[in-house]
């Protein structure tokens, strides 16, 4: 389970996330759904835990961007 404060590792990054890079986790919206910050300044994406992982989906007809995708810290 996810839980605010949790730090997130990016495996499979992206323009916006750094592979590498870890993250923490900020607000729960619900089991499924929460937020990381990516600033000091409030900032944040939202990103889904399931089947296929923790990421950040980037739904863009042309696929420019990819989904980032995460592991969590121990």
């Amino acid at each position: 389970m996810i839980r605010s404060g949790d730090k997130l590792k990016c495996i499979c990054g992206n323009d916006f996330f750094v592979e590498g890079s870890v993250y923490t986790v900020g607000n729960i919206i619900s089991n499924k759904f929460f937020q990381i910050n990516i600033s000091a300044n409030d900032e944040y994406w939202y990103a889904t835990k399931d089947s296929e992982g923790i990421y950040v989906r980037f739904n863009q007809e042309d696929h420019l961007v990819n989904d980032a995708f995460f592991a969590l810290e121990k």
